[in-house]
């Protein structure tokens, strides 16, 4: 038996699925969202694993894998609904949840071959996070400087002046 003979895997697939998740992972870490590297790197692993398992089972022109693909969107669907949550009156998470979705997708990438293809959405998704992060922050800044601006001043606070008793 040959330890490193991982068939139907790849060390390079693994390798690939855990770096990817790990990318993405780190971003959520660092800013304290759910599904940090750990969940990432599994998430990608995982569907990576799947993808991997139905194409040496099925033959890679069989087309059954794409039923295998069909059933890890719709099932990594509840791992994404598990972190939305509402908490007064607001829903928190759809984001965390859209990550898990997309996480999945590049591990089903790297199980075809597309290795590249993943690692470039890797940084296309760290770019979306990080960039549009920014570009919220400075909306509020200048929502709030806009709401400063519209507040009445002090002096038209005041009342009339009354004479003196």
């Amino acid at each position: 038996m040959d330890f490193f003979n991982l068939y139907p895997l790849s060390w390079a697939g693994i390798l690939s699925a855990v770096i990817v998740g790990t990318i993405v992972g780190l971003e959520r870490q660092i800013f304290g969202k759910p599904a940090g590297i750990r969940t990432s790197a599994l998430i990608c692993l995982g569907s990576y694993l799947f993808i991997a398992l139905s194409q040496s089972v099925l033959g890679p022109k069989s087309g059954d894998a794409t039923r295998v693909l069909g059933q890890i969107v719709s099932g990594i669907g509840f791992l994404g609904a598990g972190v939305i949550i509402s908490k007064e009156g607001t829903i928190q998470g759809v984001t965390s949840a859209a990550v898990i979705w997309v996480l999945a997708g590049m591990g089903a990438l790297i199980g075809f071959g597309y290795y590249s293809d993943a690692y470039f959405l890797a940084l296309v998704i760290l770019s979306i996070l990080m960039g549009i992060e920014w570009l919220e922050r400075m909306i509020k800044i200048l929502m709030d400087r806009r709401k400063q601006d519209q507040l009445p001043s002090q002096s038209t606070l005041k009342g009339p002046e009354l004479p003196p008793l």
